[in-house]
Formats: structure tokens, sequence, C-alpha cells
């Protein structure tokens, strides 16, 4: 299998780390990415702005709440009506209360609490899961199957954990998840696909 070029892949991992790391400057050329890539998205229009809308008030209820902000570090996802929760907390009961109030934002579907019970994770390795997060989109560049398109899959790392979202074939999220296992750094995959029939 080929594999991207090196200098190729460096130039796209930095591209997509200033992306993920930078500031206002990134969220514009984010926002410019994202409106390229809406016609590759499978997701309706009309679902592409709730999912928006649902980031957002998960985003405004978390900033506001001040034991979550005490004693946890909790990244939100939100992908086809579902919202992913990853991070860290000192305890379980804080990001549960917080869950179920995500569960009562309009239109969620589903809500994936994938937060890690301990210690908030270091500068370093909020890094290190930003570089995994970028390898991992390269790597899917990899995956040679017919129409597939590797902007569909939404990637998030946390500790090393890598989560997919996504609406792909079976035959798409099993490829995608065998590229995936083995990017260096990875300690496990979660699968959070739904999947269509084409």
């Amino acid at each position: 299998m080929t594999k991207p070029n090196t200098l190729a892949t460096r130039a796209i991992i930095a591209g997509l780390l200033a992306l993920m790391l930078g500031g206002c400057g990134a969220v514009v050329i984010g926002g410019a990415v994202a409106t390229a890539n809406v016609a590759h998205d499978r997701r309706t229009a009309g679902t592409l702005v709730e999912d928006q809308k649902i980031l957002l008030e998960a985003i405004s209820m978390r900033d506001a709440d001040e034991a979550l902000k005490k004693h946890a570090n909790v990244g939100i996802d939100v992908f086809n009506l579902q919202v992913l929760l990853t991070g860290q907390a000192e305890n379980f009961e804080v990001v549960e209360a917080f869950r179920q109030r995500v569960a009562g934002i309009q239109r969620v579907r589903a809500v994936f609490n994938e937060v890690a019970v301990g210690a908030e994770s270091t500068w370093s390795e909020a890094t290190a899961d930003a570089y995994l997060t970028a390898r991992v989109k390269v790597a899917l560049f990899s995956v040679k199957i017919d129409g597939f398109d590797p902007t569909r899959v939404t990637v998030t790392s946390s500790q090393g954990s890598v989560y997919l979202m996504g609406l792909l074939t079976p035959t798409e999220a099993d490829a995608v998840t065998e590229e995936v296992r083995f990017v260096s750094g990875v300690k496990r995959v979660v699968k959070l696909f739904e999947y269509i029939d084409h």
C-alpha cells in the first residue's frame, strides 16, 4: 500500500495542527474548510446547522458550569445530532450531571460520555492528542475505496484513544478502523459510526 510522501505528510500535519491549536485565524480558516466540505458531507444541510447549534449550546453550558470548570476538562464534539464528551474529570458525578444536561438539548439523539476520571491532562498531553488526531487524519488518505472521502470521518483523540464518527458504509468503516489501528501512538480505537447502505 502506497503511503503519503513524508514531506507532504509533515506539511499536512503542520497545517492541521495550526487549525487545531491556533487562535481566531484558525477558526476563520477552519470555517472556510468546513464550508468547502459541505458538498462532501453525507449529513443534510439542516443537520449540519443543528449540529452547530447543539455544539454552541453545549459549549455555553460547559463554560457556565463553575463545578465543571473547576473539576474537569471536557471536550465536546457533535456529529449527526450525537454528542461526544472527552477529556478528564476529578469525579464521575460532575461530568454525569453535565451529560444529562447536554442530553436535554433539543434534537440531541445520544450523548457518549468518554470522559476519564483522573488528573487533568497536561499541555504536553493535550498537544500529543492534537498531533495524534492530525496523524490519523493524514492516514485516512491511505484508505483506497472507490468513492471514499476521508473528510467524512470526524476524528477526536484523548489520552491516546481515538474516537471516530461519521456516516459510512460498513466496508468504509472497517477499512478506516484498520488504517487507524496502525497509526503510531494510537492506544485504542472507539468506533461511533452510523452505517449507511451506499
